[in-house]
């Protein structure tokens, strides 16, 4: 015979702002951010780990929302894609996924932006390696890598506060990246 599950009250930062919850302790915190909180900018693909979609950052940190339990988070510093813009002003790595072309359907943005939010406030200037290697956990079923590796590197020159506009062209419309890969024809 199965326990009856309860629901504890629980407090949630999300955002900057806090949140009082009923939650099981079962629930996962892509669950509580999408149901219970409306948050549906964190995306739910795989469900299992595999995919990024449902990253968002907890204490500054990337991690796959749909592995974590909800009740571990309480009282951590939560952040969705929700919380990066401010008012109607884009964050300046959103500016840059529009700029260099990073979103082709657009499902899987959000769990690469809040990666690339983990990754650039560490490290300022990462080189093309070290973006692949912080996104790697993420996947975009359109195969728009290019562009997305383009978008984060753009967001690392406009958070630095540099002059993106003598640049050389991107592979987005953008023309902020310097782009140094292999030359494809």
């Amino acid at each position: 015979m199965e326990k009856d599950r309860k629901a504890e009250e629980r407090d949630y930062l999300v955002n900057g702002k806090t949140y009082r919850v009923k939650v099981e302790d079962h629930w996962t915190l892509v669950y509580v951010l999408r149901d219970k909180l409306g948050l549906t900018g964190t995306k739910i693909a795989c469900d299992n780990g595999a995919c990024g979609a449902c990253t968002v950052l907890i204490d500054g940190e990337p991690i796959l929302s749909c592995m974590t339990l909800a009740a571990e988070c309480e009282g951590r510093a939560i952040e969705t894609i929700e919380g990066l813009s401010n008012g109607p002003r884009l964050h300046l790595i959103q500016q840059a996924w529009l700029e260099e072309h990073g979103a082709q359907c657009g499902f899987c943005s959000p769990g690469f932006i809040m990666t690339a939010k983990g990754l650039l406030e560490k490290t300022a200037s990462p080189t093309k390696e070290e973006v692949r290697e912080a996104l790697s956990g993420n996947v975009c079923r359109c195969g728009n890598y290019d562009h997305i590796i383009a978008s984060v590197l753009t967001a690392a020159t406009k958070m630095r506060g540099e002059d993106t506009s003598l640049a050389p062209t991107s592979p987005g419309t953008g023309g902020t990246y310097k782009d140094e890969r292999e030359d494809h024809g």
